[in-house]
């Protein structure tokens, strides 16, 4: 009966990857004392009648280390962009000049440096959750073949297999978080 039984080993490693991938998002937006345009992508603005993302009302630059300027396209939408900027909780102040906003980036203190470490502890455990769950999707979908009539030399070496990719995503993830504290931790 489940003789024929194949784990789509491929869909785990899709949402395992979907989970990393999430993860080095969540990252990026992590401020670290340099000056990186992908840390304005949760910054969301509102423009005409619907709440857009920065990088759609304006072109986003990094001309030095410590510096984000964002040419705003649209005249009217430059104090939507301020305020959102100012309100999304970056500890950034933004410098208006015309239709530039310049983004000085403030050097991180010891005490702010460690937060963020705990932050990215945080964003580092969300992923690994999300990959245990679709750990434990995978062994559901064995348990169930293995009701259905698989043998358990089958069944063990697909736990195997699940638990061997578990295992590689878990050790991505905390090389992610390690690399990332070191950034965060760097002056």
């Amino acid at each position: 009966m489940a003789d024929d039984f194949e784990l789509d080993t491929k869909d785990l490693e899709r949402r395992m990857d979907g989970a990393m991938a999430s993860l080095r998002t969540e990252f990026a937006s992590l401020r670290t004392g340099r000056a990186s345009a992908s840390m304005l992508e949760p910054v969301q603005v509102e423009a005409y009648g619907q709440m857009t993302p920065i990088n759609q009302v304006g072109t986003v630059n990094v001309p030095e280390p410590r510096m984000v300027t964002i040419n705003v396209w649209d005249k009217s939408l430059v104090n939507k962009v301020e305020k959102a900027i100012r309100e999304s909780g970056l500890g950034i102040n933004p410098q208006m000049n015309g239709t530039i906003i310049m983004l000085p980036i403030p050097e991180l203190n010891e005490e702010r440096r460690k937060e963020l470490g705990k932050v990215a502890g945080q964003y580092a455990e969300h992923a690994r959750v999300a990959v245990r769950n679709v750990r434990r999707d995978g062994m559901d979908q064995i348990k169930k073949a293995k009701a259905d009539g698989m043998s358990e030399d089958d069944q063990k070496f697909w736990e195997a297999e699940v638990q061997e990719l578990t295992n590689q995503y878990i050790a991505a993830v905390d090389e992610a978080l390690e690399t990332k504290q070191a950034e965060i931790m760097q002056v």
